[in-house]
């Protein structure tokens, strides 16, 4: 088994829907990003390059690309996952925490979490989305940004002989 971790924040500005786990949440601004700038997505495909061996999402999904331009993360999501299957892992499960003051984000967990599910082909159960806010501390505490953190397990499914 292994374990990886995936941390991403953007900036919040006008003019931008708000992507979270792959769901449009109705908000006066979204986040600052080359894609989507989806930071849920982005810390989910982080943690599981990482658990595989296989870099960062700045590596493979580079913001100097003009074919991730505005992209939906979660199809970055797929690829990051056609990634990690290629090296013959399973995904055990997925804990992530979402760091915002506003948006309220609550009635919107449970269609993350079977976004990032259906996805990865895993299910919904497996794949656990928190949200806390920072109390008013901080640039996301001060509604400047929207973060988010992921840890993944994973597992080989190669045969060991023992």
């Amino acid at each position: 088994m292994r374990i990886g971790i995936g941390y991403d924040v953007h900036r919040l500005i006008e003019g931008r829907k708000l992507v979270l786990g792959g769901v449009v949440i109705p908000f006066e601004k979204g986040l600052l990003g080359h894609s989507d700038a989806d930071v849920l997505v982005h810390a989910v495909c982080d943690a599981l390059l990482g658990a595989a061996g296989l870099g960062d999402i700045g590596m493979h999904f580079p913001d100097t690309d003009p074919e991730y331009k505005d992209i939906s993360s979660i199809k970055i999501l797929d690829k990051t996952y056609e990634l990690v299957n290629s090296k013959n892992f399973k995904i055990a499960n997925i804990d992530s925490t979402i760091f915002a003051d506003a948006p309220k984000l609550l009635s919107y967990k449970e269609a993350m979490e079977k976004n990032i599910a259906r996805s990865i082909e895993i299910e919904p159960e497996c794949v656990n989305v928190k949200a806390t806010t920072f109390e008013g501390l901080g640039m996301i505490g001060k509604g400047e940004g929207i973060g988010a953190m992921c840890i993944v397990l994973i597992q080989s499914r190669k045969k060991t002989n023992t």
